[in-house]
C-alpha cells in the first residue's frame, strides 16, 4: 500500500473500531460509570494503572478496585481513614498489590490537595507535540509522598526510554475530543494533537507489518517513530489511530 491507501485503510479501521461497541471489552467502561470529573478521571487513572494482561480480568479487578472505594473514588481518596486503607490490603492484580494500591490512594491524594488534580499537572509540563515531559513531571509528583519503592515501577517514565502505554492510554481517555462516545475528553487544556498511541504488542506488531514502525522493541524510540507516522495521517488526532492497530491485532489477528 502506498502513503493514501495506508491512511484510507487505517481511517476505515478506525471508524470501524472507534464505537460504543468498543466500551463493553475494554477497561474504559469504568470511567464511564462516573459523571463527577473528578470521579472520571481517578476511576480512570486507576484503571488504566492495573491494564496488562487478561482484559475481563483487568475489567474485573478494576470494578472491585471502584467497590473498594465504595463508588466514590473522589470522596474515597480525599477523606480515607487508615481503616478504609487497610481494606485494600487484600486486593492483588498481577504484580500490583493492596500495598501498591494505598500508595496509589496517597498520591491522589497529594495531586489534589497540593496541585490542583490531575489534569492541572498533566497540563503544566506539556509541550506542542508531547506529553512525555509531563508523564515524567507526574511521577515525581505523584511519589512526593510516602510509599513503598516497589510501587514506583506501575508508572513508566517515557524520559527513561518507556513507551508508558498504559498511562498515554489514559491521557487518550481524558483529552481526545471523541465524537463517538468512547473516549471520554474531559481535559480541554490538553491538545489531542499532543497525544502518543499507546503502544503495546498488538499495536506493535501491527505496525511494523503495515511499515509504519521499523524499531523491534516497544520502548519510547519506537513510540517516537510511531507518533511521527500517525501525525503525517492526521497531525490534530494522531492517536485515534490506537483503534485502528489495537482492533486489527486484538479483534483480526492481523
Amino acid at each position: 500500500m502506498n502513503q493514501t491507501e495506508l491512511k484510507d485503510f487505517l481511517d476505515e479501521k478506525v471508524i470501524q473500531y472507534n464505537n460504543q461497541d468498543f466500551i463493553e471489552s475494554d477497561p474504559v467502561q469504568i470511567p464511564h460509570l462516573f459523571t463527577q470529573k473528578e470521579d472520571i478521571e481517578i476511576a480512570g487513572f486507576l484503571s488504566a494503572t492495573i491494564a496488562w494482561g487478561n482484559r475481563k480480568m483487568i475489567i474485573k479487578n478494576s470494578h472491585t478496585m471502584m467497590e473498594l472505594m465504595g463508588h466514590t473514588p473522589y470522596d474515597f481518596i480525599m477523606t480515607h481513614s487508615d481503616e478504609d486503607l487497610a481494606r485494600l490490603e487484600n486486593f492483588v492484580h498481577r504484580t500490583f498489590n493492596g500495598s501498591d494500591f494505598a500508595g496509589f490512594v496517597k498520591g491522589l491524594q497529594h495531586i489534589y490537595k497540593n496541585h490542583n488534580g490531575l489534569e492541572a499537572v498533566f497540563a503544566k509540563n506539556q509541550e506542542n507535540d508531547s506529553l512525555q515531559k509531563s508523564i515524567h513531571e507526574f511521577k515525581k509528583i505523584f511519589f512526593e509522598t510516602d510509599h513503598l519503592p516497589r510501587t514506583q515501577k506501575h508508572i513508566s517514565d517515557p524520559l527513561n526510554n518507556s513507551a508508558a502505554k498504559r498511562i498515554n492510554m489514559y491521557l487518550r481517555w481524558m483529552v481526545r475530543q471523541d465524537t463517538k462516545g468512547v473516549d471520554l475528553g474531559i481535559w480541554k487544556t490538553i491538545s489531542p494533537a499532543a497525544l502518543s498511541c499507546p503502544l503495546d504488542v498488538h499495536s506493535g506488531n501491527v505496525a511494523r507489518k503495515l511499515g509504519i514502525l521499523t524499531r523491534k522493541q516497544n520502548d519510547g524510540k519506537a513510540l517516537a517513530e510511531l507518533d511521527q507516522k500517525l501525525r503525517e495521517m492526521d497531525a490534530q488526532d494522531p492517536v485515534k489511530y490506537d483503534f485502528a492497530l489495537f482492533g486489527l491485532g486484538v479483534f483480526e489477528g492481523f
